[in-house]
């Protein structure tokens, strides 16, 4: 679960609003053993377009994701992935538990307002999207739960 939710380029195939993603830069991160990538993302619905830039860090020892906000329509956006095998009480095996947190402001009050509803609609598809693709890439290997812890 964490390669596939550390792999940007490919959210354009399956997350809802994901009109395309273009990596900025990749590379060692600050922290030892982590890596660093600077990705700007296009999202729209309808006639609505917006573009804004993250840096991520991945922590593939810690298994975590730590992405902040660096250019877009926000005032503030960070989130982060936490990710743990737990067992599958379907199966007996192990499925995979992340958790994820999101926080962010709008830089606009207005443009906040008209996209507060909608921003959690899309988050809630979003989550769904990551879960889905999970089945898809490791069909048969267990299950994924993606658990909000908030915003």
């Amino acid at each position: 679960m964490f390669a596939l939710v550390a792999d940007v380029e490919t959210y354009p195939e399956f997350v809802p609003l994901c009109l395309g993603t273009r990596l900025l830069k990749r590379g060692p991160g600050v922290r030892e053993g982590t890596e660093l990538v600077v990705a700007e993302m296009r999202v729209g619905y309808k006639a609505i377009r917006e573009t804004f830039t993250s840096r991520v860090t991945l922590d593939a020892a810690k298994l975590e994701i730590f992405v902040e906000y660096v250019d877009g329509p926000f005032r503030r956006m960070q989130n982060r992935w936490d990710f743990r095998d737990e067992p599958a009480p379907a199966n007996g095996g192990l499925r995979s538990r992340v958790d994820f947190f999101i926080d962010y402001e709008f830089r606009s009050r207005a443009f906040g307002l008209l996209m507060g509803v909608m921003f959690d609609t899309a988050f809630r598809r979003f989550s769904q999207a990551f879960e889905e693709r999970a089945d898809h890439v490791y069909a048969g290997a267990g299950e994924a739960a993606i658990v909000p812890a908030g915003r």
